[in-house]
């Protein structure tokens, strides 16, 4: 009995979710590629990526929804679930349009589960009104699907997903069928709603800014395999490949050879010109000579500025309307780069200098096909 406070500890801090080795494919077309991932106990953890990368398949895998044609291990709270049905797993998912049952009231919905597993009618009422509360539903028990906006049908659908105590609730694109404002506001609310249960979380995005302001972790794939996985500002901040670094929102991205590493910030010829960023990749994996990416987001791009840093001549293009911003292209020696502003600057000339920091410009290792 001495070793159980330690077993238990051990427990606690154990992934919910362990995956290793998992393929899948669709005919001829292999859209996962040897996938290992653990998930923490709480997380909330966001698949990233674009149509085709994988993201839903492996979602649906874990779900038990498809099952893996070869897989090594899959765990859930330390349980082999490899080959067991979905109704066997502790895990709820939300679809992106909901699947709720029109002909029935909102608690109805919400107590369907449970009606499934027997649960005694006045349990299944407390229970459902209970989750209601959480969602913000209170008092619409007894509504009609028809009769919901579509945030709180949204909400119906996690309070369903959420009364049966999930180990965990995976979302799959739930905010893509809501208009802009609405997106917004279910994104609090599910942040608000992992901290209220407890429950981990694992999202399918294809949204760069929902994953951000979510998550914390993402794992961004790319062709049926995990990219890069880290935290929102890893990311965001450090992508490791140039595919990463596009995806992730960087406008200005250029190739160019190494030319010399000092400290943490490496030295890259491009089309003549030298620049100066900050090495992404693992110094070791990077030597003189290796063809490299540069990265530099157009927010950090500043024109007519006295400050030290990376700076080159440029000729200015026509502004582009952002609606919130205004995005100016610049011919210069290291091809187009776009600069952007709050507001359309007055009497900028033609021709200028435009700088970015060094440590602003991240560079890494770019891939044998080109965008890695």
């Amino acid at each position: 009995m001495e070793g159980t406070p330690a077993i238990c500890a051990e427990s606690a801090r154990s992934p919910i979710l362990q995956l290793g080795g998992v393929w899948h494919s669709y005919g001829a077309v292999t859209v996962l590629h040897n996938i290992s991932l653990h998930v923490e106990r709480g997380e909330f953890l966001t698949l990233l990526g674009p149509s085709g990368s994988g993201k839903s398949t492996l979602l649906r895998i874990i779900a038990g929804l498809e099952n893996p044609q070869k897989v090594a291990m899959m765990l859930l709270d330390g349980m082999d679930i490899t080959w067991a049905p979905a109704n066997e797993r502790n895990v709820s998912t939300v679809f992106q349009h909901f699947a709720l049952f029109p002909h029935m009231s909102v608690g109805e919905n919400v107590e369907y589960s449970l009606k499934l597993r027997r649960i005694p009618a006045p349990e299944r009422r407390r229970r459902a009104e209970s989750m209601l509360s959480l969602v913000r539903l209170t008092g619409k028990y007894d509504r009609r699907i028809y009769q919901l906006s579509g945030g709180e049908r949204q909400r119906v659908a996690l309070a369903r997903s959420l009364v049966m105590g999930p180990d965990i609730l995976l979302l799959d694109e739930p905010l893509g069928a809501l208009d802009e404002r609405l997106r917004l506001d279910m994104q609090r609310e599910l942040i608000e709603l992992r901290r209220a249960t407890g429950v981990t979380f694992i999202l399918v995005t294809h949204s760069q800014e929902e994953a951000v302001s979510m998550s914390d972790r993402i794992a961004l794939m790319r062709a049926g395999t995990i990219e890069q996985l880290g935290s929102p500002n890893d990311l965001f901040s450090r992508p490791q490949t140039e595919f990463a670094a596009r995806f992730m929102g960087f406008e200005n991205v250029m190739h160019g050879i190494l030319r010399a590493k000092r400290g943490d910030l490496a030295e890259v010829d491009v089309g003549g010109a030298t620049l100066l960023g900050r090495m992404v990749s693992k110094s070791a994996a990077m030597n003189p000579g290796d063809r490299v990416f540069a990265a530099i987001r157009a927010e950090h791009v500043e024109v007519d500025c006295q400050r030290t840093g990376n700076s080159v001549t440029a000729v200015r293009g026509d502004p582009i309307y952002k609606g919130r911003y205004y995005d100016i292209p610049f011919s210069t020696q290291l091809g187009t780069l776009i600069a952007r502003f709050g507001e359309l600057p007055v009497n900028l000339a033609c021709k200028t200098n435009i700088t970015f920091s060094p440590e602003r410009c991240v560079v890494g290792v770019l891939g044998p096909e080109g965008i890695h």
